[in-house]
């Protein structure tokens, strides 16, 4: 009878083992860096989850412009509106993890939707990786251009003496969140009027027919200059510098008051570490290129210059913010 035990033996089979995944984790790591050397060797796709002519829809043809220069191959925009951006996240899902396919990532569905929307059907942290931010701005709060009320907290204090609800108009579960918060401060209650754009809702707030209504910075700039509105806050941590004269939430004495409208790229999770940081590294070359700068020069808000790691922190602190905002103002997820 054989004394033979090599392959009995727990530790040489342990050993064997650790070396078989050692090689099976250098063959892997070879394979994508020979995969990101040759990337892109076809055409790349950023999937806009919204109609041409928007903020992030143009950021993404002025930078995708530039990256086809650098990458040498072609960067084509494709827009998927619908489903509040479930109809271009799961054409992303579903492609390959290849780099090859982007999406344009904002606010409501990388940190909104995931605290307001039971059985999602998609993952914003496990199933989208971030790749590099475009543009971020805070949320304007605003009102009637010939409003009595100069400043937000004046606005407040009267809708609470008068026991008042406030009729603000928004047109996104994330504007409503900030329009709850906004309401949370300044111990009054709030009537959500939903929209489907901001033009629609300044229109209204113009005409007398809303308290209050919740903007990007961008949108707000050209019936500001007209005076047919009048912005009283913005959410973010500094002044924009289109309206220099607007105070923060945070320079009115709302603590913690602090948020931020953005769009950002993504990629499918699994999309390997040397391509994710090349495409990153293209976006931020475009983002600093002169047609890139010229672009940012034009628009409110500022470039986001935030890359894979430092996105996703972001992104996961912006949805910490809101969840925190829904629970205050006890809003269940449908």
């Amino acid at each position: 009878m054989s004394n033979d035990t090599r392959g009995h033996d727990p530790k040489r089979r342990h050993l064997l083992g650790m070396a078989a995944a050692g090689l099976a984790a250098t063959l892997t790591d070879r394979v994508a860096r020979a995969q990101a050397a040759g990337f892109p060797s076809k055409p790349i796709r950023i999937v806009v989850p919204f109609n041409a002519g928007s903020g992030s829809d143009s950021a993404a043809r002025i930078y995708g412009e530039v990256m086809a220069r650098s990458l040498g191959q072609t960067v084509v925009v494709e827009n998927r509106p619908g489903g509040s951006g479930l109809l271009a996240i799961q054409l992303v899902k579903q492609a390959p993890a290849d780099g090859y396919t982007m999406f344009v990532g904002s606010t409501s569905p990388m940190c909104v939707m995931p605290v307001l929307t039971k059985n999602l059907p998609y993952d914003a942290f496990k199933d989208l990786r971030p790749v590099h931010g475009m543009s971020v701005g805070g949320a304007t709060i605003i009102v009637k251009g010939d409003s009595p009320y100069k400043t937000l907290p004046e606005l407040l204090a009267a809708a609470k003496r008068e026991n008042k609800v406030l009729n603000v108009g928004t047109y996104s579960d994330g504007y409503m969140l900030v329009a709850q918060w906004v309401g949370a401060v300044g111990g009054v209650k709030i009537n959500n009027i939903p929209y489907k754009g901001g033009i629609q809702s300044q229109t209204d707030l113009a005409a007398g027919q809303l308290d209050l209504a919740i903007n990007d910075s961008s949108g707000v700039v050209q019936l500001k200059r007209e005076g047919r509105i009048r912005v009283l806050a913005i959410t973010s941590d500094k002044r924009e510098p289109k309206y220099p004269e607007v105070p923060t939430m945070l320079e009115l004495g709302y603590a913690g008051f602090e948020t931020y409208v953005f769009a950002s790229l993504f990629v499918r999770a699994e999309t390997p570490d040397d391509i994710t940081n090349k495409l990153a590294d293209s976006v931020r070359a475009a983002m600093l290129s002169p047609e890139g700068k010229a672009y940012q020069a034009l628009n409110a808000g500022g470039p986001m210059m935030l890359h894979t790691k430092e996105l996703g922190d972001f992104q996961r602190k912006e949805y910490e913010r809101f969840k925190k905002v829904a629970e205050a103002a006890g809003i269940q997820p449908k």
